[in-house]
């Protein structure tokens, strides 16, 4: 990221895979990082070695501190974890990575959510003065470095919100991590990037994100 004017200052609530690795490209890209965690002496050293722009604070602390927030919790902790946090994500950008994960019982990937709720749609109720957009829930996570790096601008990230200016930071975040972003649409309309959706849990070019979705 060449323009100094363009950083952020992010929390990252979430101390897995996700948020360490996408904490990670945003770092590399020049916006300062803050990991929350229940217990940030477990991040200590993870923060320390990802430089002088990244640190590890307790989740309120984070969330307070952060001017755009990336949700990466694990989903049976939305329902204790969020409420408490409303007032420190009130009027932020909220990138919600979250994934109410569960198996049919067939096997197969769906979500745990009612038919025709989508996770975006239920996070954005649960945080109604925040400005909610779905990422960097339909990819592998260990696949978010790599690929963000080592072919940066190849992959595809789809979005989805309801509010045209937080979209716009999302794409913005998207393509500073090394992806490009594709709009779905709205949270309502978030479902294809959640469990069990057809973008679920696979990588695509643009082009092929595009003809999948139809």
């Amino acid at each position: 990221m060449s323009d100094p004017r363009t950083s952020h200052s992010i929390a990252v609530i979430g101390a897995g895979k996700i948020g360490r690795a996408v904490g990670e490209l945003w770092l590399r890209a020049g916006h300062s990082v803050c990991f929350g965690s229940r217990i940030p002496e477990n991040l200590s050293v993870f923060a320390e070695a990802m430089g002088e722009r990244a640190s590890a604070r307790s989740v309120a602390e984070a969330a307070a501190a952060g001017e755009i927030i990336f949700l990466a919790i694990p989903y049976p902790a939305v329902d204790e974890l969020i409420p408490s946090l409303q007032s420190f994500l009130s009027g932020k950008v909220v990138i919600d990575a979250t994934n109410p994960f569960a198996l049919s019982p067939a096997g197969g990937i769906v979500s745990s959510l009612d038919p025709g709720r989508t996770a975006g749609s239920r996070m954005a109720s649960l945080l109604p003065q925040s400005m909610v957009v779905r990422a960097f829930s339909h990819v592998m996570d260990e696949l978010l470095v790599s690929r963000g790096t080592t072919q940066s601008g190849l992959w595809a990230m789809a979005i989805a919100g309801d509010d045209p200016a937080a979209k716009q930071t999302a794409a913005s975040l998207v393509r500073d991590a090394g992806f490009v972003p594709e709009d779905i649409g709205l949270l309502a309309e978030s479902s294809p990037l959640d469990p069990g959706g057809i973008l679920f849990p696979h990588m695509f070019t643009p082009a092929d994100m595009r003809a999948a979705l139809g």
